[in-house]
């Protein structure tokens, strides 16, 4: 099956602000942003694409414009599935505001029971997620063989809630991963299981291109500056 490329967009001005923007309209890549999204075409250079996919949220069709552009040949799909958690009440809200709301404990230790108010459960942000990712595994592989790559974009919830599913972990864990923007963690699916090749990676990516065995996972996520997950993602380094 194929190999994916989840890309986290490009740091944001709701990241810059500590906003936790969810799908609020209207947010874009921050000057720093823009600059990972122009530097990832040159990360991507070694891999043929089969395919890209994007979140509908404008922040992650910025992320792969200049890869597009620099692609001609490479057509963008959307895909609602792997749009941003629908935080509801939450969204648009100041993430140090919402950290004395009781609902964030259940956020960061019991992720799998929290369901944000007139928004979605993580529960069902993870199925719809992991159900997008199959189908256009399929799609790809049916389309350009089982040794494919293709690029996703989407964000650092969604990024964490499949590298959990990949890694056969609970839902309830998922707060120990970390994505920083515009880092890339790779997945390459098997008839049996999946392989973590990359996580939250933020350097050269030329490795990833497909070869007769999968390689073992090689983890380099930053973990989080405090005791407590970034929801959302968070900005990245300074």
């Amino acid at each position: 099956m194929p190999t994916l490329i989840l890309v986290r967009h490009g740091r944001s001005t709701a990241n810059t602000a500590g906003v936790l923007a969810g799908r609020t309209p209207g947010v874009a890549l921050d000057e720093r942003g823009a600059a990972q999204a122009a530097a990832l075409p040159g990360r991507l250079a070694g891999l043929s694409l089969a395919a890209a996919v994007s979140s509908p949220l404008q922040r992650c069709r910025e992320t792969l414009r200049p890869l597009l552009a620099a692609r001609p040949g490479l057509g963008l799909h959307t895909e609602e599935r792997i749009s941003e958690c629908d935080y509801g009440d939450w969204s648009g809200r100041k993430l140090a505001e919402l950290a004395d709301e009781p609902l964030m404990g259940v956020v960061q230790q019991h992720p799998s029971a929290a369901a944000f108010p007139g928004g979605e459960s993580m529960r069902g942000m993870q199925a719809r997620a992991v159900d997008a990712v199959r189908d256009w595994n399929a799609r790809v592989e049916a389309g350009h063989g089982e040794d494919a790559v293709y690029v996703m974009c989407s964000h650092g919830d969604i990024i964490k809630a499949l590298v959990a599913d990949a890694l056969g972990m609970h839902l309830d864990l998922f707060q120990r991963i970390h994505a920083d923007p515009c880092s890339v963690t790779a997945i390459r699916y098997t008839r049996l299981r999946p392989f973590l090749l990359r996580l939250g990676d933020t350097g050269d990516l030329a490795a990833l291109a497909p070869r007769e065995h999968p390689g073992a996972a090689e983890p380099g996520a930053r973990p989080a500056a405090d005791a407590d997950a970034a929801v959302g993602g968070g900005a990245g380094a300074p």
